[in-house]
């Protein structure tokens, strides 16, 4: 067992994608689990298997595009694990479509409630309890976090606020023992993509990536599993992006140019 056994974790986004990976990595870890999503059914698939790691594991239906969902979450995560020590904030939602084409804008608001403001409401109604057990805040952002991306204006924003949000976050917790971990993933084989609202507002129903040639899930779990035991201020998921965080401070042209043509081969 790592030093994340024991302890008390809240995951949201649990039922696919990372966050199902990350569920399994943490069972193997030993945490005990409350897992969100919207499809309690997935849920209990998800919880179900990490009762097979020997986990304890309890199911939280959830939308975190809603502010009393996300505080109810936490209040029945509290109860039900006796506190709170891990708080992973990994839901989302994505949107791809050019900014010019797009004829609702009402999905750039369901995109910046679940990607950003969940964040902003789980953390609330967690922190009185992760002060008391000095834990752990995790944000699954992205790399579309920190630079422009064509055709995911929506996403990125949404990304950008997240980034803004807990590194403002992190330097009022300084002295509490309270911890902030911002993950950056590259482009990760995930529902996502598939989910991902058109210039219409209706799901892709395919992913544009070329999933042979990006990181898998279990992958991507595992680096977010060691940042988490580290207690990583931050961890960028791709080469391209850590060498892309210091080239965008003296070439941003080029960053701009890589953005678009990483979009157009969808890897």
């Amino acid at each position: 067992m790592g030093e994340l056994a024991g302890k008390a974790v809240v995951l949201t986004g649990a039922s696919q994608g990372i966050g199902k990976a990350l569920a399994h990595a943490l069972a193997a870890e030993g945490c005990r689990l409350v897992l969100a999503a919207r499809d309690e059914v997935a849920l209990e698939a998800v919880a179900g298997e990490c009762r097979a790691h020997g986990a304890e594991a309890h199911v939280v239906r959830c939308d975190v595009g809603v502010q009393s969902d996300c505080e109810a979450l936490i209040a029945r995560a509290v109860e039900r694990l006796g506190g709170l020590d891990v708080l992973v904030n990994n839901a989302g939602i994505g949107m791809i479509a050019r900014f010019e084409d797009v004829i609702d804008l009402a999905p750039y608001e369901r995109v910046m409630r679940v990607n950003y403001l969940s964040c902003v409401w789980s953390t609330h109604a967690a922190l009185p309890h992760l002060k008391r057990s000095r834990g752990l805040i995790v944000a699954v952002a992205s790399l579309a976090g920190l630079t422009g991306v064509p055709t995911r204006t929506a996403y990125a924003a949404s990304k950008h606020a997240v980034f803004g949000f807990y590194d403002s976050l992190r330097i009022e917790l300084m002295g509490s023992g309270v911890g902030v971990t911002i993950v950056a993933p590259d482009f990760v084989v995930s529902e996502i993509h598939r989910r991902a609202m058109d210039a219409s507002g209706r799901p892709l129903g395919k992913s544009p990536m070329q999933e042979a040639r990006i990181m898998g899930t279990d992958e991507c779990a595992g680096h977010i599993l060691r940042a988490m035991r580290r207690r990583d201020r931050l961890w960028l998921g791709s080469l391209r992006g850590r060498f892309g965080r210091l080239l965008q401070i003296v070439a941003p042209g080029v960053i701009d140019r890589i953005a678009k043509r990483a979009v157009e081969r969808g890897v």
